[in-house]
């Protein structure tokens, strides 16, 4: 075990040392483990040990470089590391000896970019997109600039996601493009060696394999290590690899700002959770993202309000499974109770693996604060679990123009024996009783779901109920997926993929052509209703149209034609307004309409939905 000073002096270092439940060598031919400022290290003969709950971690590859790694162990971290992350009083430090100390074995001056340029290139979902700001503020923080063009970067930072093969296979081809990539920029004369990064949930899933087998790769960081990637591209500019893939309990990125990859934007988003702990059968997420956490509510309003100075006119609350969101970071909140042994409370017909989880602020609690900030910023959210929608968030949905009535409603399958297989805590029938209760609450909603077809075991009497599902409940919008076995699953590990890939197929087409059919008939039905539409900019097909969003998230493409303000002058429409449209045609995926006027968000949804009235009860004679 350690020896030295940092050791005798500070009993806090010795708990944590002494805690741990194991040691394991980590030296090996070849390779080292080193672990990061976010841990403690200990020097022993045989190699590096580590404490089984450390945070962080570089794998260093390329046998060659080993003399310098073990010079570069030899030289730190010294006192002043331990006398920084002890937790015991002390003196204040300055931010150049908070750095120097956070970062072991790196220079300071290695840390920053020097105005490198780095290029993200992003796969997935919003998380991924919302992670992807998180990861280039840090970086912009340490003097990396930002490349618009893939061929000017130095450093290239793939975001990945691992929910499906397909999502992976995009990715491969692209480290197979930047393989060659790289390989012409060494060719070039006093041009700095590219270098690639592989951040995200198929860094956390394939973080050996991304190294060992993709030569082009040289950075691989998982979900939870963002904050490390100025360290581990100090270290590749060494000539080694640097990954660093363990997950953390804690981290939610709450005290980084997020920094927009463009320049002018009218919609955000802001992830309020992380993680989730429903461990359905099929799904990886619980394995690249982790166990949930969510930020504290003060810091999520504080950049609410910021992107409200910034003129954003659409948030999005992003988690793994937003509606779970509970922050237990304080027991007194200004304006809100806290419970301390108030339990999470399920949708009827629903259970979950877990038990009740006690206290903390709950999803209502933040909508409801993060709604009262600006009543003329849009609030949307996904994506949710159907287990958590208590009546206190239908009904806040309901009264507050600003919470778009829009609720994604993730289903999976219609089959009840399928839905228990997946491990989705709920029938059938309690999935179609929570859609009617939602309905007779708010009757103008708009609901999206997701579903996967060809599930283990899955017949084809099983796969017609998902189609009548779809029939039942009539969505404005699904996304639809054949199964993909993936690797750490209950799936992967207890079931069988014995669905052939071609009935796969042919039961998407299927579903595809079900869902088109009757979002056809719910879009028709939309014809004559005056809406409130935010402009997004030029549609894609014509110039001479302009396209936007309505509150249940629907494409609206109108004319791009001046119209009247609220003091009856003529203007031209532009990114951001809103928009009053009369609907009057439509297709499967989009509505078409005239523009009648700007307006504002809390006017326009007043009109619109004395209009739904009016339609509602026309139907009716």
């Amino acid at each position: 075990m350690l020896q030295g000073p940092g050791y005798r002096l500070f009993s806090s270092v010795q708990r944590e040392i002494t805690n741990c439940s194991s040691f394991a060598a980590r030296k090996r031919s070849g390779s080292y483990r080193i672990f990061s400022a976010h841990s403690w290290y200990i020097d022993k003969s045989e190699g590096f040990g580590r404490c089984s709950h450390l945070h962080t971690s570089s794998y260093i590859s390329n046998s060659s470089n080993t003399p310098k790694a073990s010079r570069k162990l030899k030289e730190g971290p010294g006192l002043e590391h331990f006398i920084a992350n002890s937790g015991l009083p002390q003196r204040a430090l300055s931010a150049r000896e908070l750095e120097k100390v956070s970062h072991p074995y790196v220079q300071v001056e290695d840390i920053s970019g020097n105005g490198r340029k780095v290029y993200f290139d992003v796969y997935g979902c919003q998380m991924n997109v919302s992670d992807t700001e998180v990861a280039w503020s840090v970086l912009k923080d340490h003097g990396y600039v930002r490349a618009t063009q893939l061929e000017q970067a130095d450093v290239v930072l793939v975001m990945t996601c691992a929910i499906r093969e397909g999502a992976e296979d995009k990715v491969w081809n692209k480290l197979e493009y930047l393989r060659a990539l790289k390989k012409k920029r060494l060719g070039r004369k006093n041009a700095p060696p590219m270098k690639v990064g592989v951040l995200g949930c198929m860094a956390e899933r394939l973080k050996k394999k991304l190294v060992e087998q993709e030569k082009s790769v040289d950075v691989v960081a998982g979900p939870d290590s963002y904050r490390d990637l100025p360290r581990l591209l100090a270290l590749v500019d060494k000539g080694e690899a640097a990954v660093n893939v363990l997950l953390s309990l804690e981290e939610t990125y709450a005290d980084i700002v997020p920094v927009s990859l463009t320049t002018s934007r009218m919609s955000a988003f802001i992830s309020v959770m992380r993680g989730c702990d429903n461990m359905c059968s099929y799904c990886i997420v619980p394995f690249t993202r982790g166990r949930e956490r969510s930020r504290d509510i003060q810091s999520i309003l504080d950049e609410v309000r910021h992107l409200s100075d910034q003129g954003v006119k659409e948030i999005t609350l992003l988690g793994q499974n937003v509606n779970s969101y509970r922050d237990v970071s304080e027991t007194n909140h200004q304006g809100l109770s806290v419970t301390k042994n108030d339990e999470t409370q399920l949708v009827k017909g629903f259970k979950t693996l877990y038990k009740p989880k006690k206290g903390g602020l709950r999803f209502a609690d933040l909508l409801d604060k993060v709604s009262q900030i600006n009543p003329e910023i849009r609030i949307r959210f996904t994506s949710p679990h159907p287990k958590d929608f208590p009546d206190e968030v239908l009904y806040l949905i309901k009264e507050r123009n600003n919470i778009c009535k829009q609720i994604h409603l993730p289903a999976q399958s219609g089959n009840t024996r399928i839905l228990e297989v997946m491990r989705r805590g709920y029938t059938r029938e309690a999935y179609i009783e929570l859609v009617a209760h939602i309905r007779s609450l708010i009757p103008n909603v708009a609901l999206s779901s997701d579903f996967i077809c060809g599930f283990c075991s899955e017949t084809e009497s099983e796969f017609q109920d998902t189609l009548t599902l779809l029939e039942t409940i009539k969505y404005n919008f699904c996304y639809l997926f054949p199964y993909s076995l993936r690797e750490k699953t209950l799936a992967h590990r207890k079931l069988v993929d014995d669905v052939p890939q071609s009935v796969k197929v042919e039961r998407l087409n299927r579903m595809v052509d079900v869902f088109r059919s009757e979002a056809t008939k719910v879009n028709r039905d939309q014809i004559g209703q005056q809406q409130l539409v935010l402009v997004e900019g030029i549609s894609k097909r014509s110039k001479l149209h302009l396209v936007g969003r309505n509150d249940g998230n629907t494409r609206v493409i109108f004319p791009n034609v001046e119209v009247e303000n609220d003091s009856g002058a003529t203007e031209q429409i532009q990114p951001g307004d809103y928009i009053s449209v009369m609907i009057t045609d439509s297709s499967s995926q989009v509505l078409k309409g005239i523009p009648l006027r700007l307006t504002t968000l809390q006017a326009g949804t007043s009109d619109s939905n004395e209009q739904y009235l009016i339609f509602k009860r026309s139907e009716s004679y």
